[in-house]
């Protein structure tokens, strides 16, 4: 049976423009895969804590004292869990200042874990997670793809590909809508754009 993990990270609620992609292409993808399952990760509103020292600590080998610290490494090892349950991944991913939200920097910093979904070896780091489908939803108010002069900036689409590669996702389709914030015409360009994408989408 086919898992779909639908992942959001927008802080707009239903505001957002990741968030309606993100469940077009959810719906999509059940219609691809009649009977899948989801698994539903809101980080907003189901948050792990950012990574401290008590973190690294208990991963270097030292004791849970703390329940809430105790409760947020299970938090983050159902991430990880997740990640290998799903054939197919769909994550919402708004630029908030040229890069990702906190919210989803954190899923990544407790996803990303050597001996869990990457390893180093003789020809250097390995990732472990393979064999999956990733579906990201992008959006932003400017334009960074292409030739515009603002690609430079781009730090969220091309963090987001180094850091799922790095734990062996490299099949990634990113559906992009940009240059929401450039007038009314040009918002419902770009999500007509996006979902027109989402509904082309094949098996």
């Amino acid at each position: 049976m086919t898992t779909i993990l639908h992942i959001d990270s927008s802080i707009l609620g239903g505001y957002s423009a990741t968030r309606s992609l993100t469940a077009d292409i959810v719906a999509r993808q059940l219609a691809l895969h009649p009977g899948a399952q989801v698994i539903r990760r809101d980080l907003v509103v189901d948050a792990a804590m950012h990574l401290s020292g008590a973190h690294m600590a208990v991963f270097q080998g030292g004791q849970v004292t703390d329940p809430l610290l105790g409760q947020d490494l299970a938090t983050g090892g159902a991430y990880i869990d997740d990640l290998f349950a799903a054939n197919i991944i769909v994550i919402g991913a708004p630029m908030y200042n040229f890069s990702i939200p906190t919210q989803l920097k954190g899923w990544i910093d407790r996803v990303a874990v050597a001996g869990r979904t990457f390893k180093y070896g003789a020809n250097g780091p390995e990732g472990l997670v393979t064999g999956k489908k990733v579906l990201l939803a992008s959006a932003r108010g400017g334009v960074y793809s292409g030739e515009s002069p603002m690609a430079a900036l781009d730090h969220q689409e091309s963090y987001l590909l180094t850091a799922l590669g790095f734990i062996g996702l490299t099949d990634v389709t990113i559906i992009r809508a940009e240059g929401l914030a450039l007038g009314e015409e040009a918002k419902a360009a770009a999500l007509a754009g996006a979902k027109a994408q989402i509904a082309a989408l094949a098996a």
